[in-house]
């Protein structure tokens, strides 16, 4: 059973540290004091995280309603985060449910000619939640099938939760954030070895 935060209007919640948004979604459920808590408790919740993550301007989730869309976000974060946990495992993987929700969301490809130039734009409908969700769908299939595995990380805290996706140039990346784990952990180390 998972917590629920208390508004978050003004906070910046929960922490985008993960440099993959198919495993931002997996990061919207944080540990906090040894509790699963869930940064989703409303359907306006998840469209100002999918605004957050820059898949919508202020205006452009709007265009479609939001009712019943933190049940298929909780939905297709679960269906991730099984897929990803299997790939990272180097298990066999059903692509099933997440093929099922992306069958919900069709888009297309339109050319764009403008000052900028000319450039193919996807387009998509936003009237049902999973046509909402389709962006971070199908970034977490891009990941699935092209992602490099070996980069794809749990944060080494034991009291943490968070998936990272390693950027660094030397790949030895260990905290989802340095500001979060990573300092907690040098801390304790300094007080252990001033202990002994």
């Amino acid at each position: 059973m998972t917590e629920q935060v208390p508004d978050q209007s003004a906070v910046a919640w929960p922490p985008v540290a993960a440099d993959h948004p198919a495993l931002d979604i997996l990061n919207t459920v944080v540990q906090i004091d040894g509790k699963p808590v869930d940064s989703w408790a409303s359907d306006a919740d998840v469209l100002r995280w999918l605004r957050r993550m820059g898949w919508y301007g202020e205006d452009g989730a709007s265009a479609g309603p939001a009712r019943g869309l933190l049940k298929s976000a909780r939905l297709l974060r679960e269906t991730v985060r099984a897929l990803v946990a299997g790939r990272k495992s180097g298990g066999s993987i059903d692509p099933r449910p997440l093929n099922d929700f992306l069958a919900k969301a069709p888009s297309h490809s339109e050319l764009v000619c403008d000052e900028a130039g000319v450039r193919l734009e996807r387009r998509r409908m936003t009237k049902t939640p999973e046509q909402l969700l389709a962006p971070v769908a199908e970034s977490a299939a891009e990941l699935l099938a092209t992602g490099d595995f070996d980069l794809v990380r749990k944060c080494e805290d034991a009291a943490c939760t968070m998936w990272f996706y390693d950027r660094t140039k030397s790949h030895r990346r260990r905290w989802c954030s340095m500001a979060l784990c990573g300092n907690r952990h040098k801390v304790a180390a300094f007080r252990q070895r001033r202990q002994s």
